[in-house]
């Protein structure tokens, strides 16, 4: 018998058609679709054209798919990636696991231990060779036979070749698994490695940070369960929907920057007034990551509103590139103060519109609930 579909498991749960409509619209958002030229899903016999809204399209594919297997290895890492996973509000995990994908083994997660926990990991990857996705936390060790990262007696380089053998595609969530992160920094004594640096003929896509943004990585995931392939990706493999603008390019505080106020120390009056922190060692204008636009803990804030300047963690060898609150990222390149009041007066016509639609959306909000009571 067919496994079921994820819409048809969620009704036997009692989960109605307008509540499944609205978690496909909170994946479409986690993906990031806004523009749907004819795609073709996986498995479908027809494209969908542009008529199709992008939680249309969401709806489609998980009333015809099955949950999405997911094997989640942990090597040399601190577990950060997986404690902000569980973080994670859109889609939050619980969504995902219960709705979306089945985590067939995760070492931290995982109520198994031992010997059952690791016959679940070789059970899992055989009943779903070719179709599980395989997540890599922490960096590789293969320096004098992996003897630095050991876990069941097996060395992290032969447990990654052994689970991505059978993957359908792999993520390498967090700047360890995507780029060595604190682990292969000077003078790296356990030859630490990307993931990417063991493994070259599977799909590998990076989702660096330190962590990783947990919307980031659900996203990915939530993609390839719609199309059945990763996301369009930039040069050091990370999805572009997510790395294709710099911190800096979304920052509250770019407009500091523009007007060339900039906080000297943390604790002057510049600093407390909220102005740039690009003399403090910001790494904002060299950094591709979302932080800025998602933020953390919800849309809470993120580093740079907290009062600390970017450190670079999504970008390679952040560890050693250039120390921490020392030097800028970039040479200081200002438009003029003409430019400078144009930017602000733009900035304050997006806020303006970026208000109207919440209003708007408040407005529809209401209105739905008070049909909804009648």
């Amino acid at each position: 018998m067919p496994e079921q579909s994820i819409f048809d498991e969620m009704k036997d749960k009692g989960v109605s058609r307008r509540d499944f409509m609205k978690l496909c619209s909170a994946v479409a958002g986690a993906i990031g679709l806004t523009y749907l030229p004819p795609v073709k899903l996986a498995g479908a016999s027809s494209k969908l054209g542009r008529s199709y809204r992008p939680a249309d399209l969401v709806a489609k594919a998980l009333s015809t798919k099955s949950r999405l297997p997911v094997i989640w290895l942990e090597f040399q890492d601190c577990a950060g990636c997986s404690e902000a996973l569980t973080r994670s509000q859109a889609p939050t995990l619980v969504d995902l696991v219960l709705n979306q994908i089945t985590v067939e083994y995760h070492e931290t997660l995982s109520a198994a231990a031992g010997f059952q926990a690791e016959e679940a990991k070789q059970s899992a990857m055989q009943k779903y060779a070719g179709q599980y996705i395989l997540v890599v936390e922490g960096s590789i060790s293969p320096k004098d036979d992996g003897v630095y990262c050991t876990i069941g007696g097996k060395s992290s380089l032969d447990l990654l070749k052994d689970a991505a053998a059978n993957a359908a595609a792999i993520i390498a969530t967090g700047n360890c698994a995507a780029f060595g992160g604190l682990p292969k920094a000077n003078p790296n004594p356990t030859g630490a490695v990307s993931v990417s640096e063991i493994i070259k003929d599977k799909p590998v896509v990076n989702i660096p940070g330190c962590p990783a943004i947990p919307e980031v990585f659900t996203g990915v995931l939530a993609h390839f369960l719609v199309f059945g392939s990763l996301p369009e990706l930039d040069h050091l493999n990370r999805p572009m929907t997510f790395y294709g603008k710099t911190v800096h390019d979304r920052c509250l505080r770019r407009p500091f920057y523009e007007a060339g106020k900039f906080a000297n120390s943390f604790d002057d009056e510049g600093a407390k007034e909220g102005w740039c922190l690009y003399k403090l060692g910001c790494k904002g204008p060299t950094t591709y990551n979302a932080c800025a636009s998602i933020k953390w803990a919800g849309g809470l804030s993120f580093p740079i509103q907290s009062g600390h300047p970017c450190l670079g963690c999504s970008e390679p060898n952040f560890w050693d590139g250039g120390g921490f609150y020392q030097g800028q990222s970039a040479p200081l390149d200002r438009p003029t103060a003409v430019a400078a009041g144009a930017a602000l007066a733009a900035g304050a016509v997006v806020g303006a519109g970026v208000a109207a639609v919440n209003h708007g959306q408040k407005n529809k909000a209401e209105h739905e609930s008070t049909e909804e009571t009648k």
